[in-house]
């Protein structure tokens, strides 16, 4: 199987009657059953064909999570075009550059969006289509167009245009092939032993290649299932696992954290769950131990890029196998450590940036072929701007982003140590550092700390629990307390944002 098309395909050949998706606390409690997934997916392509939008080309979406999306978005790439769901996130600037940069010819959009939408694609040099949708009502085309399916997509067809959420420039259109989809989707299937009677429950929007990939893609391998709720509830999480029957769960580091912060389930809320996988940015090691202490749930941690189709690396499924801050084995392709300088192999144990190669792997930047070029070695190996390194075993530690590396002195400082040292701390519930100028070191290291209610922690406290543990050179110099971190949607901190905080010049530290 190389194509989105022949996942559903045999997925609805095996168990037509089965449910694949089903509305969870919205949506009336409705579901989406297989045979009906197929007959949507032909009902958008007749619905693509009346608008005149040709194969291969781009449709958008914007759209929060609801059985209607994940049909259209199912149903543009059966139908041989490519679907491009846009980050409600977005600041409206770049959401207007995703439409405008993406070559749309037609955009699926939520009615509370449509306004906005519309004035949007108003002055763009090309007409563009706006059709409004009910996120949790499936559309239901002309039935009298003809209903003969549409020509099978091609495996090398692009499927999915999906931009990255920079914190700095405009957004990079990631071209995804059919193949890629496919190929991870069978990839995650086989690495989490997901079977027809698994269902995941699916909190993260699909906007996110995390969501798309695991949560939506993933299940059709072998017939499995997902539960939807409109967004992530922590109030709400256990409730919703048990009441949908849940198997495995997916989450990023941040939801985590909220839920540690939440009570204990009941058993028979948890009953069924085998695992919770994490995904999208580093997990510290204090939040995996906490959560599994707390739910009894075992964490499996993973990691990978939109580049990638989100999972790269992941842990073994068997609790013995995994390590501890570890991202995990190579997952789906494979996977080593370079010199960022001179794309040379690293030994073992030494640090460089992570890269990655495999059936899994974009075909570039849409419309950008220098930063394509730079993305990729040489020899065909996609650099991922994350350093790390990798043991004996196979097993990789990410330790920093490279354009995130504090160089202090000369000395490089991975800010994930210091992170996960100041997390420690019973007064901390989130931390990030940065490094800001400093006019004898170059850089300085600050530290922005969000405090748990009810626990001791100033300055002077942090100062003396990181000399502690990390020794004075790597002792954050500025502390600054705030409310929240600012974070993408994938949940990773956005670090560059925190430079912000540092003191200006005139401004004493």
């Amino acid at each position: 199987m190389r194509t989105v098309r022949e996942l559903i395909a045999r997925a609805v050949a095996r168990r037509p009657e089965a449910v694949y998706a089903m509305a969870v606390d919205h949506g009336g409690g409705a579901t989406l059953r297989y045979r009906a997934l197929l007959a949507g997916c032909r009902q958008v392509a007749r619905g693509l064909d009346a608008h005149g939008v040709k194969r291969g080309a781009v449709v958008s979406l914007v759209m929060p999570n609801g059985l209607a999306t994940l049909q259209l978005l199912l149903g543009v790439m059966w139908a041989g075009r490519c679907a491009n769901p846009v980050n409600l996130l977005s600041q409206p600037d770049q959401m207007r550059y995703v439409l405008e940069h993406s070559d749309c010819t037609l955009v699926f959009v939520a009615p509370e969006w449509a306004g906005r939408v519309r004035d949007m694609v108003t002055g763009l040099r090309r007409r563009v289509a706006v059709v409004e949708v009910s996120p949790d009502v499936v559309p239901v085309f002309d039935d009298a167009l003809p209903a003969a399916d549409a020509p099978a997509p091609r495996p090398d067809d692009m499927a999915l245009l999906m931009y990255t959420s920079g914190t700095t420039g405009v957004p990079k259109g990631v071209m995804l092939t059919q193949a890629n989809l496919t190929a991870n989707a069978l990839a995650i299937s086989a690495e989490h032993a997901l079977g027809a009677r698994d269902r995941v429950l699916a909190v993260l929007p699909l906007y996110h290649i995390n969501a798309f990939a695991v949560t939506m893609l993933a299940p059709l391998a072998e017939g499995g299932s997902l539960a939807m709720p409109p967004k992530f509830s922590a109030a709400r999480f256990w409730d919703q696992a048990r009441d949908a029957e849940c198997t495995w769960l997916n989450v990023v580091p941040t939801m985590i954290s909220y839920l540690l912060e939440g009570s204990a389930p009941l058993r028979e809320q948890t009953a069924r769950l085998r695992f919770c996988r994490s995904a999208s940015a580093a997990l510290p090691p204090e939040h995996l131990r906490g959560f599994e202490a707390k739910f009894g749930i075992g964490v499996v941690e993973t990691m990978g890029l939109t580049e990638t189709v989100a999972p790269s690396f992941s842990n073994p499924l068997d609790p013995a196998q995994r390590k501890l801050g570890s991202v995990g084995r190579a997952s789906g392709g494979e996977a080593c450590v370079v010199d960022a300088a001179t794309l040379q192999p690293v030994a073992h144990g030494g640090t460089g940036e992570l890269a990655i190669r495999g059936p899994h792997v974009m075909r570039g930047y849409y419309k950008n072929p220098e930063a394509t070029r730079a993305a990729f070695t040489p020899d065909g190996w996609l650099r991922t701007g994350d350093l790390g390194h990798r043991d004996g075993d196979g097993f990789f530690f990410v330790t920093g982003r490279l354009k995130e590396l504090i160089i202090k002195g000369g000395e490089n400082i991975a800010p994930r140590e210091i992170d996960e040292a100041l997390l420690q701390h019973p007064g901390v519930l989130d931390a990030a550092v940065v490094g800001i100028p400093d006019p004898h070191y170059g850089q300085e290291i600050m530290a922005c700390i969000v405090r748990r209610d009810g626990v001791a922690c100033d300055e002077a406290m942090l100062r003396d629990f990181c000399v502690e543990r990390l020794g004075r050179y790597k002792t954050p110099k500025l502390f600054r307390f705030v409310d929240e971190l600012p974070r993408g949607p994938s949940g990773k901190v956005q670090r560059l944002k925190l430079v912000e905080l540092a003191p200006s010049p005139k401004e004493p530290a």
